[in-house]
C-alpha cells in the first residue's frame, strides 16, 4: 500500500509531466491603448515590408537592366524577407490584439522551423553577396584594382548563381530541419507559458523538462559553421576588396567601387548586429520584455530596412521604380 508521501510525488510527477500540446504566447504584457499603438504599427510595417520586397522582385524579374547577378541576388534576399515577415507578423498581430495567444504544438514548431531556416539562408547569402562583389571588384587570381565585366560575366554565370542560391536554401534549411526535428522529439511539460513573441530558441529551451545539452550541441555544431563560414567569407572579401579599391588611381573610381558594396555593407551590419543582440551571450533573461525589442527588430523591421537600402542607394533601381510608373501612367491613360 502506498504511503502518503508515495502517493503526493505520484501526483507532482503526474501534474508536471503532462506533455505539452500547446503554447500560450504572452507577448507584451500592457495596457490595451499601447497594444493597439503597436498593432496599428506592426500592421502598417508588414503591408510596406511585403509592397517594398514585392516591388524589388518585380523590377528585377521584368527591367532588363537589373538582369545582373547582384540584383538577382538582392531579388533573392527580398524573397526571404518576406517568408521571414509572414511567418512571424501575422501571428503577432494576433497576439497584440487578444493579449497574449495560443499556438499549437505543431504550430509552434513549424514556425520555428520556417524562422531558423531563413535566419541560416540569410547568414549564407550575405556571404555569396559578399563574394560576388569581390568578383565584380577584384581579379579572382590576384588582387589588383581592375574591373573587367567579361571576367566578372564569365564566373558569375546564370548557372553558377542559381547554384548558389540553391545550395544556402538546402543548407539553411537543411540545418534548421535537424534542430527542429530534436526539439519536437524531446519532453516538453509542466508550464506551457512563452514569454515572447514567437517561437523562438531561448524560451523553447526554457520549458524543456530534461537537460538541454543534446539541443545546444547540435545548435553548436550546426550554427557555429553556418555564422561562421560566411563571416570570413565576407571579411576576406571586403580585405581584398578594399586593397584593389585602394590601388584605383583615381578617386571617382574609389567612390564608384565603394559605392557598390555600401548598401551590401549596410545590411550585414544590421544583420549581425541584431543577430548577437538576440542571441550573445545566453542568458537566463532573454524573454523579457526589454530583450523582445531586439528580436522584433530582427524578424519585423529588418525585412522593412532591407529593400530601403537598396533601393534609396542604388541608382539602377531607382532608375527601373520611374520607368515602370511611368509606364503604368501612360497604361492608365490609354484606357
Amino acid at each position: 500500500m502506498l504511503s502518503d508521501v508515495s502517493i503526493n510525488f505520484l501526483l507532482y510527477l503526474q501534474t508536471n509531466l503532462t506533455v505539452v500540446t500547446e503554447f500560450l504566447l504572452l507577448g507584451f504584457q500592457s495596457s490595451q491603448l499601447l497594444r493597439n499603438l503597436l498593432f496599428l504599427l506592426f500592421l502598417v510595417v508588414f503591408v510596406a515590408t511585403i509592397c517594398g520586397n514585392l516591388l524589388i522582385i518585380i523590377l528585377v524579374s521584368t527591367s532588363k537592366n537589373l538582369h545582373t547577378p547582384m540584383y538577382f541576388f538582392i531579388s533573392q534576399l527580398s524573397i526571404s524577407d518576406i517568408l521571414l515577415s509572414t511567418n512571424i507578423v501575422p501571428n503577432l498581430l494576433h497576439i497584440l490584439l487578444n493579449n497574449g495567444g495560443t499556438i499549437s504544438f505543431i504550430g509552434c514548431m513549424t514556425q520555428f522551423y520556417f524562422f531558423a531556416g531563413t535566419d541560416a539562408f540569410e547568414c549564407l547569402f550575405l556571404g555569396v553577396m559578399s563574394y560576388d562583389r569581390y568578383v565584380a571588384i577584384c581579379n579572382p587570381l590576384r588582387y589588383v584594382a581592375i574591373c573587367n565585366p567579361l571576367r566578372y560575366s564569365s564566373i558569375m554565370t546564370d548557372r553558377f548563381c542559381v547554384k548558389l542560391i540553391v545550395d544556402c536554401w538546402i543548407l539553411g534549411n537543411f540545418g534548421s530541419f535537424l534542430v527542429t526535428i530534436t526539439l519536437s522529439r524531446l519532453k516538453f511539460c509542466g508550464s506551457n507559458i512563452i514569454n515572447h513573441v514567437l517561437c523562438d530558441l531561448v524560451p523553447l529551451l526554457e520549458v524543456l523538462c530534461y537537460d538541454t545539452y543534446i539541443v545546444q550541441l547540435e545548435i553548436y555544431v550546426i550554427g557555429i559553421p553556418i555564422l561562421l563560414i560566411p563571416t570570413t567569407i565576407i571579411v576576406v572579401s571586403y580585405i581584398y576588396i578594399v586593397i584593389s579599391v585602394l590601388r584605383i588611381p583615381s578617386s571617382t573610381g574609389r567612390q564608384k567601387a565603394f559605392s557598390t558594396c555600401s548598401s551590401h555593407l549596410i545590411v550585414v551590419s544590421i544583420f549581425y548586429w541584431t543577430i548577437f543582440s538576440v542571441y550573445v551571450p545566453p542568458s537566463r533573461e532573454k524573454t523579457s520584455d526589454v530583450n523582445k525589442v531586439p528580436s522584433l527588430l530582427y524578424t519585423v523591421f529588418t525585412p522593412l530596412v532591407n529593400p530601403i537600402i537598396y533601393s534609396l542607394r542604388n541608382k539602377d533601381i531607382k532608375k527601373a521604380i520611374q520607368q515602370a510608373f511611368h509606364k503604368t501612367y501612360h497604361l492608365i491613360n490609354i484606357y
